[in-house]
């Protein structure tokens, strides 16, 4: 099986692990389907495009409409791309759900839309302190000096200025697979996601579980959730 899958967030909830409240992230996950196949003859790696959700046929380009037809599925609306494990070999068409994907004690990076937030002052957008607080300041949520005086003579680039905050691709690594529901095809991932209610996310494997502290979280992980 490939190593993620393509979610939507419904929004948060909280379990409990034997006295333990854990806030989780409620994921459903419907069938995802193999859409096209990278081979690494033909374009030098491998890899599988999975596709999700519904897409009306008359709005679906030519290009997309003729590889659907050649995996023998309805137009998707979403299509991501995820590496394969060694030795998989996917059929085009093949449906792909969240149990053949994951299961409990699993640690994946989760990829969204952060929530757009419009044009943001400094301390919004940056998390910036201010200044003091008290009546006789008169100066409060400035952003304060942005530069020297002759000498650059400008303001340098990268410089943490009020502006557009959020809507922007994130990804959080390293969350703990809580729980899978396969009747109501829902994953319940600890902590919090990316985006709001309804966003799109691309579920894969985490990357740090080839570090040591991921390996060590790994375990813990697996443990806690084993029942």
């Amino acid at each position: 099986m490939p190593k993620g899958i393509i979610g939507k967030k419904i929004g948060m909830t909280r379990v409990f692990i034997g006295d333990k409240a854990i806030p989780v992230t409620v994921i459903q996950v419907e069938p995802n389907y193999v859409v096209n196949i990278r081979t690494p003859e033909k374009d030098g790696y491998s890899a599988v495009v999975l596709g999700a959700g519904s897409r009306k046929e008359k709005r679906t380009p030519k290009p997309l409409k003729a590889i659907f037809e050649k995996a023998g599925v309805k137009p998707l609306k979403t299509l991501a791309e995820f590496p394969l494990k060694e030795g998989e070999q996917p059929e085009l068409g093949q449906e792909i759900k969240v149990e053949d994907v994951f299961e409990k004690g699993d640690l994946v990076d989760i990829t969204g839309k952060s929530k757009g937030r419009g044009f943001a002052s400094a301390m919004k957008r940056w998390d910036f302190s201010g200044f003091k607080k008290s009546h006789g300041s008169r100066y409060h949520r400035a952003i304060g000096s942005i530069g020297a005086c002759s000498d650059p003579g400008r303001v340098w680039k990268t410089k943490r200025m009020p502006g557009h905050y959020g809507n922007e691709t994130v990804t959080v690594q390293g969350l703990e697979v809580v729980d899978i529901i396969p009747e109501k095809n829902v994953i319940l991932v600890k902590g919090s996601v990316p985006g709001h209610t309804n966003t799109v996310l691309k579920i894969k494997e985490s990357v740090i579980i080839n570090r040591r502290k991921g390996k060590r979280k790994l375990e813990k992980a697996k443990a806690a959730y084993a029942s």
